[in-house]
């Protein structure tokens, strides 16, 4: 039972001036379980040890005896206890990114954690056996039954990884430990980000409210603000360095044991795309640097009157640019109209996200930073976080998340197995949805000046989504491999940070002391190592798409919404073909970094 919106939601007033936002909805999780002591919950969770002992009794061994209709069986009683697995966990997670200074949170979390983890030690067997299937025997079980056949874009990636897999004893006794090994790095790093304090101009602030000072109207808060960063960051910089060489020599040492190439080749693996395509992307976004993030940084200086920048001028508001507060009905509004005029069923996907709980909005103290989209399973919903404080960006945001959202329920349709987006194509609606939401503000713009704001805003959210997120990738990728050489001092990574800043923001720039620290604080290099490159992925692929959009293709919009029921059961290959776009084709990024080149040419037209 969902509560009605008026229990979820709350007044909240932002820390910029305590200006009202409106009612910020909170997440009601009874969808999940009602409570941590739920029986429904505990019931689950015995089902669940039961479900897997049986299963590997049953299965373990005998894979390769089975015929298609044993193995449709098989597979459908293992998609069961993922789902209800995934389920408990979403529930733990979620509760805990509410709240990670809460030690009852996260005891809960990591009790859950570790109870799943030890259920499901006996299913690992299963990818194990699976991928020792010969060839031939696998294609000809997949051709003989199109109900097994529909799985198999997820045992073709399982597959991926059978060069790579170890004895079955290394698999289980991996499976085990990852609940002290990486997992507790990452609750380690999470609880220590969301329990910072900043000292801003004699206010103690938490990390959301201390970065969303570095896009304030007053440069001297933003100094402060950058300045309070970099003087925390730099009192746990041995912590932070330690989570990032642990990680770092984990994955070393467990792609080495496997006989991964580089450390970037499972991530390619598991997001079902080619080393060569993702190389390309990398080689396009960085030969743009000059073009893109160079020349416009020098058009911002120039607009702020300065001869060089600082590293909190970079998302500064122009002069002309007024700090009026977006409230969260008119961000509902605003978001909601761009996704209907697009097609009336986007706005019809995103309406429960707003009136059933399943968005927290509201910036509270210990709330995990940052903003996503948890689709949870397939047989419930998707949940929707951010840190709303009411900026234009925030509104950005949320048209972001709501399109993961959007995306997610509409993948559900293929089952648990299958409805997980490759984090290449994952960024798909997200991007696509931003899109929609700005061309409908730019459309109603009242003036040349509130045009370029808006253009210039765009610019800077895709070169922080393309040319800062290639830089990031560029990044991890030096770090893991200094890594292999021995242990890396604060300033080493330091050192490696900076490298990858210069280049890509631009000789404009002048980079004060400190900001060599903020690397620590960016969650995705702990949780996702690789995943940023998915970012500029999807934004290059959501700017071909919409110029293909753009040029009235006929049933683009059914087109449009195959490509997200299909989920993660097709190749980009596959999804993209229909709009006559290939992402292995080198020219393909040309054509989404020549949308913001466009961009730029226009407002330095504008003057």
């Amino acid at each position: 039972m969902t509560l009605p919106l008026s229990r979820l939601a709350h007044d909240a007033a932002t820390e910029a001036g305590g200006q009202p936002l409106g009612q910020l909805p909170d997440w009601d999780l009874s969808d999940l379980y009602p409570s941590p002591d739920a029986p429904e919950l505990e019931k689950d969770l015995d089902w669940l040890e039961q479900a897997c002992a049986d299963f590997a009794a049953t299965y373990e061994g005998k894979l390769a005896t089975l015929d298609a209709a044993g193995m449709l069986a098989c597979v459908t009683a293992y998609e069961k206890i993922d789902t209800v697995a995934g389920r408990i966990m979403s529930f733990a997670g979620l509760r805990y990114y509410q709240k990670t200074t809460d030690a009852a949170r996260a005891k809960f979390m990591s009790d859950c954690q570790d109870r799943i983890t030890r259920f499901t030690t006996p299913l690992v067997f299963f990818s194990l056996e699976f991928n020792r299937i010969e060839d031939a025997a696998y294609d000809a079980l997949m051709a003989a039954d199109p109900a097994l056949g529909r799985y198999k874009p997820v045992f073709d990636r399982m597959r991926a990884m059978k060069p790579y897999q170890l004895s079955d004893e290394l698999e289980k006794f991996l499976h085990d430990q990852s609940v002290v090994g990486a997992s507790a790095w990452n609750k380690l790093f999470d609880e220590t980000i969301a329990g910072l304090e900043f000292e801003v101009e004699g206010e103690r602030l938490g990390i959301e409210a201390t970065l969303n000072t570095l896009t304030d109207q007053n440069r001297a808060t933003r100094e402060a603000g950058a300045r309070a960063l970099a003087a925390t960051f730099a009192g746990r910089l041995p912590l932070f360095a330690r989570v990032h060489n642990t990680l770092a020599k984990d994955k070393d040492i467990t792609d080495r044991w496997r006989g991964l190439p580089t450390p970037q080749t499972s991530r390619h693996l598991s997001n079902h795309v080619e080393p060569e395509v993702v190389e390309a992307l990398r080689n396009a976004v960085v030969a743009a640097y000059p073009r893109l993030s160079h020349r416009y940084y020098a058009l911002k200086a120039k607009w702020l009157g300065l001869d060089t920048l600082e590293v909190w001028d970079r998302n500064a508001p122009l002069p002309m640019e007024d700090d009026r507060l977006v409230r969260w009905d008119a961000a509902r509004k605003l978001v909601t109209e761009a996704y209907a005029e697009f097609d009336p069923r986007m706005a019809e996907l995103a309406e429960p996200f707003f009136t059933d709980g399943w968005i927290d909005a509201g910036v509270k103290e210990g709330k995990a930073p940052g903003a996503f989209a948890h689709p949870t399973v397939a047989d419930v919903h998707p949940y929707v976080m951010l840190n709303y404080l009411g900026k234009p960006r925030d509104v950005m945001t949320l048209a972001h998340e709501l399109g993961h959202g959007v995306h997610q329920r509409l993948a559900a349709g293929q089952g648990e197995l299958l409805s997980s987006t490759p984090l290449t194509l994952a960024e798909t609606a997200s991007v696509f949805g931003e899109m929609l939401t700005f061309r409908k503000m730019l459309s109603e713009a009242k003036d040349d000046a509130t045009r370029k704001v808006m253009l210039a805003g765009k610019v800077e959210d895709m070169i922080n989504t393309v040319i800062r997120q290639i830089a990031f990738y560029d990044f991890e990728c030096k770090l893991h491999d200094a890594r292999k050489g021995g242990e890396l001092t604060p300033d080493d990574i330091n050192a490696l940070w900076m490298s990858v800043q210069a280049e890509s923001l631009g000789p404009v720039f002048n980079f004060m002391d400190g900001y060599e620290t903020f690397w620590a604080y960016i969650p995705h290099f702990v949780h996702s190592p690789f995943y940023v490159y998915a970012y500029a992925f999807g934004d290059g692929l959501v700017n071909a798409l919409y110029a293909v959009y753009e040029e009235g293709t006929p049933g683009f919009e059914e087109k449009y919404f195959d490509m997200l029921k299909a989920g993660g059961s097709k190749h980009h290959k596959e999804l993209l073909a229909p709009f006559g776009l290939d992402a292995s084709d080198p020219a393909f990024w040309d054509k989404g970094l020549g949308m913001i080149e466009g961009f730029i040419d226009e407002l330095e037209a504008m003057g």
